[in-house]
């Protein structure tokens, strides 16, 4: 008689937690670039005067505006996710990061209710009494993107920038990105402000490469690699041992 030997099965190695939170930071970096089409979207809007007044369909503005609240809410969702770990580079360095993304959402949730005010003002049949209360929800549109999708996200690369280049986190180079895109995108944004160029300018997008690539590289290097060895991802994986000892021998 044959006897068979049988392979033992091969259990799955979990995943720790420090993967798991730079996989889920990545997922939700990468997911900020959903807002890519925004513009595109909102062009007849911001670009008519008139059309608060005229035909056509209102979905491209909502559909923009859904994109934007996940772009707000996954901006959110990258600092919590980071926040246990940068934390122990420097606490209230951490702790600006998530305030200046909280800000970054609140001034972006402020944009898409001045553009779905405006949806609301046209579908009402206004007319033409509403031409000047669209444009000034087009403009607080406009200085609520300056403010929340180009001044924060500059804060925020000098803010997490400077903690993952002294923690060695990732790759120096990538924070050394968002370390020289931001001054570039803050001097932009100064410029829109005193009128030297427009907010959608060939010179605004210029700027604003840097910081973009910053954060894409990002996104895709933490869910691929995720955090390098450091003395910070030591001693989270030493704290994680520790409990799971204790654990074991209260058990």
């Amino acid at each position: 008689m044959t006897v068979i030997a049988r392979t033992p099965a091969i259990k799955r190695v979990p995943m720790d937690s420090l993967r798991k939170t730079a996989l889920v930071a990545g997922i939700l970096y990468l997911a900020t670039f959903v807002s890519i089409p925004i513009l595109a979207l909102y062009a007849p809007a911001l670009n008519d005067p008139n059309w608060v007044t005229g035909p056509g369909p209102d979905t491209p503005i909502l559909i923009g505006g859904v994109l934007e609240v996940i772009v707000a809410l996954a901006g959110i969702g990258t600092a919590v996710a980071l926040y246990p770990v940068v934390k122990r580079q420097n606490g209230g360095v951490a702790l600006g990061f998530v305030g200046t993304r909280v800000l970054e959402a609140a001034a972006l949730f402020a944009g898409v209710v001045a553009l779905l005010s405006l949806v609301t003002l046209r579908q009402s049949g206004a007319g033409a009494d509403a031409v000047v209360t669209g444009q000034a929800l087009v403009a607080q549109y406009g200085w609520s993107f300056l403010l929340g999708g180009s001044l924060m996200p500059a804060m925020n690369a000098l803010l997490l920038g400077s903690l993952l280049y002294r923690s060695g986190l990732v790759p120096r180079i990538l924070p050394i990105l968002g370390l020289i895109g931001a001054p570039l995108l803050l001097a932009s944004d100064f410029a829109v402000l005193f009128g030297l160029w427009d907010r959608v300018s060939l010179q605004s997008g210029i700027a604003a490469i840097p910081i973009a690539i910053w954060e894409f590289s990002l996104g895709v290097y933490l869910i691929v690699r995720g955090f390098k060895p450091s003395p910070i991802t030591a001693g989270m994986n030493a704290a994680a041992s520790a409990r799971l000892d204790n654990q074991h021998g209260t058990a």
